[in-house]
């Protein structure tokens, strides 16, 4: 490459080292990361009725403000009359304090939700504004307004809410606080420090596995300490550019940035150091082995970060403002680890001598990995070579048996497995479900012109499903009805509630049916909408890379299938994990589509670090002995970088989201399917069963120069070139 010979020469890789990182450094200290003002809007889908109500009650009283939902519980038998009492008082106590706060809403607004306004069947009211009994006599709840001006006041009015309701509680009663205030508090609160820990842990794992990786307590560090500063800088750029652009994102955007950048960084460090370990056995002129090194890897590196950027640049696509955040982050962390790879990893490497590599250290004309006879993957090679197809047919039969999995797959969590630990919020939601309508903490909501209320009231509360509907506040002409469902979020029965009341306003003009039931319901759709759209731009944008890269029809569409036979069989055998090991009803809305933007996009990195390399060698030993050379020589590095890759994605875990686990654990998955079954075994088969056809209608070697009969039992024949 010109441009290895530009930077890589004595005098200058030291000054091109110095410069990059100093610059990366500078932009991380100077810079900074940017600061995104989260929008009740950014995680739901465009152009959906639940979106618009959440827009429209912005133009309504106190459309900054939320409502937590107090729930007092009897730990055992029923609530005595004197604990009511104290719990009445405590309960207009905090009315008043909101009232006086806030002198311009008129005093404490009764209708701030449904209990309040109306109470529940079944319910008995003490006496205002007392708060609402259960008809059971185990619990009571009470609405009390929160003034929301942004999270971190949010956070901070609900947890003082939280201490004086305890402080103030009876002998023998919880009091718990839930509803669409303490949500919003619980879900920032389970992210605090989520980041760092995502961090320390990414970086770990890639410290330990480089370490185990090249056996030697110095060269670890180079490559780690290089993808950390491109880490650090890539999301810096990212969210400089996302500010820019005025695109929201959220705590996840950042943490699976961070995520690929640490695992596409340090592949393509894998890569590079590899290829320069065994150029270091060829040249005595470590600058001069960097420089083939890099002319050989560099090509495969600048490959695949083309194809993971163009794939992720598909989630510009979605619905969702925080997806198309995502893949503009992504692209720009991808191309940030791609520079730090192919200039600055290069650059810092060549300035230490072959010691680094110590107690390994490459010595001029030890034998090179495509040449050992004793190497696991030349065995593995010997062993496609006698029984390609008995390895096609097995392999394709264990990812169609874990395939089957998606017969049963479903989409969709609810709201109390949304979260790895349980907040208090959904704790307290489903103790309110025992005693009170189980939509009772968290409405409906109908947003209606002011003249159409009573209409809407009417039509609501005949929908069968329906607990209750009463109208909560209005202004600027327009009004919010509260509906209450009786059964429990995230159930069919809700959703069909909710379904049945759209279809009774649907005559009613611009009226619009929102909340958490309804949200659900519109992100569903459009994660299905996006699935639709951004799966086969995914797949013909990796297509027309790969044609360009291999100039072959046959060899991309050969490892396209078999890239999207590795995600199926890991999303069904995901799916089996989570609903039969570990418990729950179903995957995130969003786990299929950006498992199969991941898996696809970087699945097709180790076929184009193989075939590449089988292109080289094809040229001078035929095309199925090119195969299985390029094999035996990129065999141990593509798989350290695979399992690498998948246990940097599975410390999504670490993060509380449900969802984020899910998305790691099948990345996690099909990761170590592609590295060590659909790489190491499918693709070598097909290969060697289709010949010089692999690469057709290029010509890629001659079929004549083929050592091997693939038919016999015969070993690879060893050879001196590399």
């Amino acid at each position: 490459m010109s441009l290895a010979n530009l930077f890589l020469q004595r005098r200058r890789a030291w000054v091109v080292a110095l410069v990059a990182l100093l610059l990366g450094i500078a932009g991380i200290v100077l810079v900074g990361e940017a600061e995104s003002s989260p929008t009740a809007t950014q995680n739901l889908a465009a152009g959906t009725d639940s979106t618009k109500v959440v827009e429209l009650q912005a133009r309504l009283p106190q459309g900054d403000d939320s409502t937590a939902v107090v729930v007092w519980s009897a730990d055992a038998g029923t609530l005595s009359e004197s604990a009511v009492a104290t719990i009445d008082a405590e309960y207009t106590a905090q009315l008043q304090a909101v009232a006086e706060e806030s002198p311009a809403a008129g005093g404490p607004p009764t209708a701030a939700g449904p209990p309040a306004a109306a109470g529940p069947p079944g319910a008995e009211q003490p006496g205002p504004p007392g708060a609402v009994v259960a008809e059971d006599g185990t619990a009571a709840i009470g609405v009390v307004p929160v003034a929301a001006q942004g999270d971190e006041a949010n956070a901070e009015a609900v947890t003082a809410l939280r201490a004086e309701l305890r402080e103030a509680a009876p002998d023998g009663v919880t009091v718990q606080v839930t509803g669409p205030a303490a949500v919003r508090a619980d879900l920032g609160a389970v992210f605090e420090g989520a980041d760092t820990r995502l961090l320390l842990a990414t970086a770990g794992i890639v410290a330990l596995l480089l370490l185990i990786t090249y056996r030697s307590p110095i060269l670890w560090v180079i490559p780690l300490v290089t993808v950390a500063i491109a880490d650090r800088l890539a999301v810096v750029t990212a969210t400089q550019a996302l500010s820019a652009l005025d695109m929201k994102w959220d705590g996840s955007t950042t943490g699976i940035l961070s995520v690929l950048v640490f695992g596409a960084g340090t592949d393509y460090a894998l890569l590079l150091i590899s290829r320069y370990r065994n150029e270091l056995r060829r040249t005595q002129d470590r600058y001069a082995a960097m420089r083939q090194a890099l002319r050989h890897s560099g090509e495969a590196i600048l490959a695949s970060s083309t194809t993971v950027v163009l794939g992720v640049l598909t989630l510009l696509l979605s619905l969702v403002p925080t997806t198309r955040s995502l893949g503009l982050a992504s692209a720009v962390g991808v191309l940030v680890a791609m520079v730090f790879a192919l200039v600055v990893l290069p650059a810092v490497l060549v300035l230490f001598g072959r010691w680094v590599f110590w107690p390994l250290v490459p010595r001029v004309g030890q034998t090179q990995l495509v040449d050992s006879d004793r190497s696991l993957w030349r065995r593995v090679g010997n062993a496609v070579a006698r029984r390609p197809f008995v390895f096609v047919v097995g392999t394709v039969t264990l990812l169609v048996v874990m395939a089957g999995g998606l017969t049963q797959v479903t989409t969709g969590l609810s709201e109390s497995d949304q979260f790895l630990q349980k907040p208090e919020a959904i704790a307290a939601a489903e103790r309110l479900a025992e005693s009170f309508p189980a939509g009772t903490s968290d409405p409906a909501v109908v947003i209606t012109p002011e003249a159409e209320a009573s209409r809407v009231v009417d039509a609501a509360a005949a929908v069968p499903g329906v607990a209750s509907a009463a109208p909560s506040r209005s202004g600027d002409g327009l009004t919010q009805v509260d509906v209450v469902l009786e059964a429990g979020s995230g159930t069919d029965e809700a959703k069909e509630a909710v379904r049945d009341l759209r279809a009774a306003l649907d005559g009613i003009p611009d009226t619009y049916v929102g909340g958490s039931e309804a949200e659900g319901i519109d992100t569903a759709d459009a994660a299905a909408r996006d699935r639709l759209v951004i799966f086969p731009v995914i797949l013909g944008l990796v297509l027309v890379a790969l044609f360009v890269l291999l100039r072959s029809v046959v060899a991309p569409l050969v490892l396209v299938t078999t890239v999207v036979m590795t995600y199926l069989a890991a999303l069904g055998a995901s799916h089996w994990i989570f609903t039969g090991l570990f418990g729950f009803d179903a995957l995130g809305d969003a786990v299929p589509l950006f498992s199969f933007l991941f898996l696809v996009a970087l699945g097709v990195d180790y076929n184009i670090f193989l075939v590449t390399r089988a292109q080289e060698e094809s040229e001078g030993h035929g095309p199925r002995y090119g195969m299985l050379r390029a094999l035996a020589a990129t065999g141990g590095v593509i798989t350290s970088a695979g399992i690498l890759l998948a246990a940097v994605f599975a410390v999504l875990g670490v993060l509380p989201l449900v969802v984020l686990a899910q998305i790691g654990t099948v990345i996690c998955l099909g990761v170590l399917l592609d590295t060590l079954v659909v790489r190491t075994v499918l693709v070598p088969s097909i290969a060697v069963l289709l010949g010089e056809r692999f690469w057709w209608p290029r010509k890629v070697g001659d079929p004549e120069l083929d050592r091997i009969e693939v038919d016999h039992e015969q070993p690879l024949a060893p050879t001196s070139t590399a």
